[in-house]
Parts: structure tokens; sequence; C-alpha cells
């Protein structure tokens, strides 16, 4: 058996957390740049805030229900995702880290086969409860033979909480039939909305239910291959996906952001680019690892038709890109910096408007047992000491207490982000303040 336990509009409960004046109340977070609502409570559902759709749009509905509108704080999002897992780890019982699978910001898998089935209710309400009480984050927790049907019971108990109070367990036939009889074939896991249209429309399956029945050969030729019988086989409880095993040490690291306002400098594309290349060298130092290649890309603003017929709609911006092989494989934020420069010079054109810009480096390699290059002399093992120094500074005192110059200080470029909260559990000039 399988659960996964799910935050309830995780970004919004973490709002709330700080500020209970908001409880029962409707609340939505923004994504990036303060674009598109990407987390909405119940209350901000039934008042017909819609997934997804620009903030301009949803003003209205925004006035007239007295909606809080935040923008995103990863800070704060980050550090309660983590307090949330660890709970669940606590928990599960997961001294090795296998019995929990982290499969996003908000969601994680938990392998219960050690558990008998009688016992499974009393675990998810434990789990309901206790993490709630812990972190002060509300989750909704499903179980089921497989992880396919364990989403569905999650979507399910989601969906009714009142009567679910926020935990479904699949736990016999009739119980499994039911719920895929009542789940569209568009909400199945796994399903984009192409095959969903594909299934309705050319072989009239409209449930999960419906599909479950269907012949594995079936699925293997018209419903992905491997993916698709897998699909079947999830669906009729036989469990296919496996727990996996967390990611120790990504193969690639990107920093990448949309510009809060035009940008056109070379100075402000000079100074983005410097920052995320900063990033991306701390990301490398916390995995003990280097980089041997380093890209870059730009994306430009988008420009109007010239058909007036179509002047509402805009051509999608175009991007340039380019990237270098570094000599020795390095994590030295000036190497990866002046690497990113120097293509990045190469790139921009003057008068171009830019919206968002990226670094990634790749072919990543331990860096205690680094190939350099015989005709290329090693790093200075200084260097190494001083970015240590760099990170230790900047974890505990915050803010890039110290950073390059070329990073730039007023950073107007920067993605907007008016209605962010407080970091509360990673500023200590932001701790909450109780009177």
């Amino acid at each position: 058996m399988f659960a996964i336990v799910d935050c309830n509009s995780f970004y919004c409960s973490c709002e709330r957390l700080f500020k209970p004046h908001l409880n029962h109340h409707p609340v939505v977070v923004l994504s990036n740049n303060d674009g598109c609502i990407v987390s909405r409570t119940d209350e901000a559902k039934k008042a017909g805030i819609a997934m997804g759709v620009p903030l301009f749009e949803s003003r209205e509905l925004i006035r007239q229900h007295g909606i809080s509108v935040f923008s995103s704080n990863y800070h704060l999002y980050g550090d309660m995702s983590t307090r949330v897992m660890d709970t669940l780890r606590l928990l599960a019982d997961d001294s090795t880290y296998r019995c929990v699978e982290v499969y996003s910001v908000d969601e994680a898998f938990i392998n219960l086969s050690h558990l008998p089935f009688h016992a499974l209710q009393g675990f998810a309400e434990r789990l309901r409860d206790v993490v709630v009480q812990w972190t002060g984050i509300p989750v909704s927790v499903g179980i089921a033979p497989s992880k396919v049907l364990s989403k569905v019971a999650n979507r399910l108990a989601k969906k009714d909480k009142v009567k679910s109070h926020c935990v479904m367990v699949l736990d016999a036939e009739d119980k499994v039939q039911e719920a895929l009889e009542m789940t569209d074939v568009a909400d199945l896991w796994g399903i984009g909305r192409k095959y969903a249209r594909k299934l309705k429309d050319l072989y009239g399956i409209n449930t999960a239910w419906q599909l479950r029945h269907m012949p594995e050969e079936w699925a293997r030729k018209n419903l992905g291959g491997v993916v698709g019988v897998r699909m079947i086989r999830e669906l009729n409880g036989l469990s296919c996906i496996q727990m996996k095993d967390p990611l120790e040490k990504k193969k690639m690291i990107a920093t990448t952001r949309m510009f809060g306002r035009d940008v056109s400098a070379w100075q402000d594309i000079e100074e983005a680019l410097a920052t995320y290349a900063t990033r991306c060298c701390e990301k490398l130092r916390r995995q003990h690892s280097a980089a041997k290649c380093v890209q870059i890309f730009l994306l430009l603003k988008p420009l109007p038709q010239n058909n007036p017929s179509e002047q509402s709609h805009y051509h999608r911006g175009s991007q340039v890109s380019g990237f270098t092989v570094l000599d020795n494989p390095s994590n030295l934020t000036p190497d990866i910096i002046k690497a990113a420069l120097a293509i990045g010079k190469t790139l921009f054109e003057q008068g171009q408007i830019y919206k968002k810009a990226g670094v990634i480096v790749s072919e990543l390699v331990p860096d205690n047992v680094l190939q350099t290059n015989l005709f290329v002399e090693p790093a200075d093992a200084r260097r190494k000491k001083l970015m240590n120094v760099i990170d230790n500074m900047n974890a505990a005192y915050r803010n890039d207490v110290l950073k390059f110059g070329t990073t730039g200080t007023h950073k107007n470029w920067k993605m907007r982000s008016e209605k962010r909260s407080k970091r509360y559990t990673t500023r200590w000039d932001e701790l909450c303040t109780v009177r």
C-alpha cells in the first residue's frame, strides 16, 4: 500500500500560518513577477478565482470578495516544506530515507507495505493530525495499493474535505470501483490534455473505471507503449511505479529568472548574469561538484504583429543562447561569472529588449577528483578557501552580505514581488512579532 500526503493549498496555508486572521478568508498567491494566480484557498475557488489566470483578469473578483493577495515567498515555502517532509519521515520511521519519497514541494509518497490493512485508516488520521499540529500546515492523505490509485484517493479526499475529513483509504475493491467511477479520465495522474481528449473523443472512455478495463495490448498501441501498460496495471492495483531514492546530486544546475521590467542595457544584463552565475556556484559547492560547461540564454521580449487584424496577438519571444567549455572544471564564482559574461557579450544586441536570462552549468564532476588540463594551471587552493568563507558568511547573515561587485547593488531588473510577506522562519529581522 502507498500513501500520498498533499498539503492543502500549500502556498496559501504558509501565508495563513503567520496570519491567523486569514483563516476562513479567501487567499491567493501569485507566480513570479506577480503574473498569474498559482495557489488558491477553497474560499477563493468558491468566489470564482480560476487557477493560472493572470492577476489583472481577476482584479474585479478580488475586489468584490475582499480576497487577500500575496507574492510568492519561496524562502518561507521552502522552509515549511522541509518541516513537513521531516515530520513525515519521523512518523513513518524513515531512518533510511527510502520509505518517504518527496515528490514535490507539497507532496510526498509513503510506502506502507509494513502496515496491516486494519491500521491504515488510523495511520492516515494520525499523519493528518500530527502534521498540522507540528507544522501548522493542513494536509490530505490518500492510501491505495498503487501510486496512481493513491493519487485518485487523495484527489477525492481534497474534493470533499467535510465528508472525508481529508483522508481516504481505498483498501477494498468496492471502494476502488466507486472512486474510479467518480474520477474523470482527465484527472488521472499521468494523463495529459491531449491523451484525455483522445480517450474521450476516439474511444468513448470518460472515467478511470472505463480505462481500467481496457486490454494491456490496446494500451501499448494507443496509450504510449510501456507507460500506458503501466497505467492500466496501476489502475488494477498492481504496483508498477516504485519508490525512488532521493536525488542527492544534480547532473545539471540552472538559475533563470524573468526580469521585473523591460531590460535593454548591457549593465543590467551583466548584473543579472553575474547574479545567476553566483547562485549556480553556490549550488555546485553545496553538492561538492564542479562544472565543465557553462551555458547562458537571453529571451527577447515579443513584439506586436505587423498585421493590423492581429494586433492583439504577439510573436513568441525569440531566444539566443551560447555555451563554453572551461579549461578546468570549476565551482569558483569568478571563473563561472567570467565565462558567463564572455558569452553574454557575444549574444547581447544594443537596442533589443530582453525579458529573461539564465545561466546553466553542466558536465558536473566531483570537485575532489578533477581532471585538469595539462596546459592550464589549476585553480589556486586559496581561492577555494575564499569561496567557503563567503558561503559561510552569507549562510549566517543572509541577504548576500558578501558578494561580487559585478552582481550590482540596486538590481532594478529583479522580479517584481510587491506583495511578498515576511520570511518569518529564515530571517532574524523578519521574525513574527507577538504583542
